[in-house]
């Protein structure tokens, strides 16, 4: 297995133009992370509205971040889940073949498979590839946890599954994970815990604020990394404003929102079901988004 992918990470949003996919934009927002600082990029997952995008322009996105990367420190950690093993099979092994230098598979939705099903889901996914497999856990979204003992048997047996990005805001599941494995990656996927799950032995985030505030985000886990804990409070503290009103509706809504009112992305587009916040909700992102300084 090629090198293990931790540190920070941004959950890239998708930005649309008339419909499509705007790639062009896409780049340029992905250029901009690497100049600050972020060490892994994520396209399309949650953030990344790939719930409603099409299998060729789930695996464009792909592409495009990995051209944009290639030559740089910026890893590429390409969304290749789906709740249909065959489906996150395919996307796994385009992402390999076009240069993804790991993958982030999201827990099988909808289906509702036992644990075993999920083990078995999982292990399929990762022996169709060599590339680094991250877990995705966030019932949240799904209607289903990952089970530590699952996650454990996944770490314990198949080579090249080496993290979980946790998004079941619990703490003591962060607890649990590096007490039992200590070796296994726990990659925080809610920006509020962020610092706390470094500061309890976390491995890293994948970061919607990051798409707003890379350089701040990247700060935190850096300096969490280097144990200065202090400094990566101070940041955390910062960003608590920002962080809770990037998810005062469902994500990705309030970010696209966010990025649209500073200037990152030049049209506010989502793809139905997801429609534009609310009016008041608006107009509190705006307010919150004035106390920082958006890095270009």
């Amino acid at each position: 297995m090629s090198e293990t992918i931790i540190g920070a990470m941004t959950a890239l949003v998708t930005p649309f133009k008339n419909g499509e996919v705007d790639h062009a934009q896409y780049a340029k927002l992905i250029e901009r992370q690497i100049a600050n600082g972020i060490d892994a990029v994520v396209p399309v997952g949650t953030t990344g509205e790939s719930a409603t995008l099409s299998h060729d322009e789930h695996k464009e996105c792909i592409e495009t971040a990995v051209s944009v990367c290639r030559g740089t420190k910026v890893k590429v950690v390409a969304g290749a889940g789906s709740n249909s093993t065959r489906e996150a099979v395919d996307l796994a092994r385009f992402a390999e073949k076009a240069g993804a230098d790991a993958i982030l598979s999201v827990c099988p939705y909808y289906n509702k498979p036992t644990q075993e099903g999920i083990f078995q889901h999982y292990r399929t996914i990762a022996e169709s590839i060599e590339i680094p497999v991250m877990l995705y856990n966030v019932p949240g979204r799904t209607a289903l946890d990952i089970a530590p003992d699952t996650v454990f048997r996944l770490f314990d047996e198949v080579a090249n599954v080496y993290a979980i990005k946790e998004a079941t805001g619990s703490m003591e599941r962060t607890l649990h994970l590096k007490a039992k494995r200590p070796l296994l990656a726990v990659i925080s996927g809610d920006d509020a815990i962020n610092y706390p799950i470094m500061a309890t032995g976390g491995n890293g985030c994948i970061s919607v604020t990051s798409n707003l505030l890379p350089n701040l985000i990247a700060d935190l886990i850096h300096s969490a990394q280097e144990e200065d804990y202090a400094s990566s409070k101070v940041i955390s503290d910062r960003l608590y404003d920002i962080n809770k009103v990037l998810f005062i509706e469902s994500n990705p809504i309030p970010i696209k929102a966010a990025m649209y009112i500073v200037g990152l992305i030049d049209t506010l587009e989502y793809r139905l079901p997801l429609t534009p916040p609310t009016a008041e909700h608006m107009r509190q992102i705006e307010t919150v988004v004035k106390q920082y300084e958006i890095p270009a």
